[in-house]
């Protein structure tokens, strides 16, 4: 294989991160985010978004403090995903034009109920048989832009591509809780093959309502410990009880290192690996052996050419549900053995942001990347009653300073979609 300061071990072209943009529950911009992160602060709070009296979840981390023209999710999701990707793209010294392809993880869309209801309204009462055609009428006869733009669900590409000129038909993927990470491999593999010396990866997730919170409780995911909200997520605890639904999103610049250096621009780190495999274990629940999880993170090591002893920092997944955590941490341990118990941190931001779904993964490889560039562990809040069965180093609910240069970060999603990321320092 050719080798060059601008190849990888495999020969392909090295892919840098030189824009980050980020906005959580804790607030909005990297700065401000990570200031609390790493001060154990929660964005965790009860929701005032929609009624929640008779549920058994009434809190979340909903990113209520931007405006937006709709109250839907869609609007929501592409106002987070803007702002993060005006952020990058400063950070990254890029005016003008992207000229280059959009990767965009977005949320699932489905008309809000209070929409629903308005339309219910204005199709009337009638026999069921000819409902549809009155429902093809009735929105014939008096066009709705927002409704028309809230059902898309390629409008928030769309809209992003126009707004910062990139090139080609914008990319959106859904891959559940993998959706960020996944998002940022297919831009990683667009400059590894040559097809492109910039991408612009974006997850945003807005999508946080009572149809949302009603089905993850359902299945019993959420957690129900609401007072105080911000004590609710607990990864690794022995009384953790469920994920916080939250909202989010980040943007990652990702180009070719060469490109990069030729222009002058500040490399923040090295997106080194990615790693995917499905789990078709059931259609919610991760394998209770890890498996596909222990493969996923095993394919990213591989692909970016390092070895489980060159890791010096897991964000993990870390929902704060039973069975997700278990699983984890066994394939954790099957990939790293007794170094995960003393000799490499694992955090979860998910204590403090609780998880944001579709944004997660770009969200935690954002968080990662600066975890290297200050030599600031984040902490794992909220833990103060210890699984027996779950031996780590969590950075115990204070942060703590540590170099490390390489760090992974993997997303174990519903549906089987799993993805690791393995980043470096430049």
């Amino acid at each position: 294989m050719t080798q060059s300061r601008f190849k990888d071990h495999l020969g392909r072209p090295i892919v840098a991160v030189t824009g980050m943009g980020v906005i959580t529950s804790l607030g909005q911009g990297l700065e401000d985010n990570w200031a609390k992160l790493t001060g154990g602060i929660s964005g965790i709070h009860a929701i005032t978004r929609f009624p929640t009296d008779g549920l058994n979840t009434r809190i979340s981390g909903t990113v209520d403090f931007i405006e937006v023209p709709a109250n839907n999710a869609v609007e929501r999701s592409y106002a987070m995903a803007r702002e993060t990707t005006i952020e990058a793209l400063a950070q990254a010294g890029l005016n003008g034009d992207f000229a280059g392809p959009l990767f965009l993880a977005a949320p699932p869309v489905e008309p809000e109920w209070e929409d629903r209801f308005r339309l219910a309204e204005r199709v009337g009462d009638g026999d069921y048989e000819h409902a549809y055609k009155r429902l093809l009428a009735s929105v014939r006869g008096k066009a709705d832009p927002v409704f028309n733009e809230a059902v898309q669900f390629g409008s928030i590409s769309e809209r992003l591509a126009d707004r910062f000129a990139t090139r080609g038909l914008p990319v959106t993927l859904s891959t559940a809780c993998a959706s960020g990470a996944t998002a940022i491999q297919l831009g990683v593999e667009a400059i590894r093959q040559g097809r492109t010396d910039r991408a612009l990866t974006v997850a945003t997730d807005g999508s946080v309502g009572a149809e949302a919170l009603i089905r993850f409780a359902l299945l019993s995911a959420l957690s129900t410990q609401n007072d105080p909200p911000e004590k609710a997520s607990k990864p690794f605890s022995k009384d953790r009880d469920g994920f916080v639904i939250a909202e989010g999103a980040a943007t990652l610049v990702l180009e070719s290192l060469e490109s990069a250096i030729a222009r002058g621009a500040r490399v923040l780190g090295i997106m080194k690996g990615c790693g995917e495999k499905a789990d078709h274990f059931h259609r919610t629940r991760s394998s209770p052996d890890g498996g596909p999880a222990i493969a996923t993170i095993r394919a990213a090591l591989e692909d970016a050419g390092l070895s489980e002893q060159e890791i010096g920092y897991i964000n993990a997944h870390g929902t704060s549900t039973p069975e997700n955590d278990k699983m984890e941490y066994g394939a954790m341990l099957s990939v790293f053995g007794e170094r995960l118990k003393d000799q490499i941190p694992v955090s979860s931001n998910k204590s403090m942001i609780g998880h944001t779904l579709t944004a997660a993964g770009a969200v935690e490889a954002v968080f990662s990347i600066q975890t290297m560039l200050t030599g600031t562990l984040p902490p794992t809040i909220n833990y103060t009653n210890p699984d027996p069965l779950i031996v780590l180093d969590v950075v115990p609910n204070v942060k703590r300073e540590a170099q490390v240069s390489a760090v992974l970060s993997s997303s174990f999603g519903f549906g089987g979609q799993n993805a690791s990321l393995v980043m470096t320092l430049a």
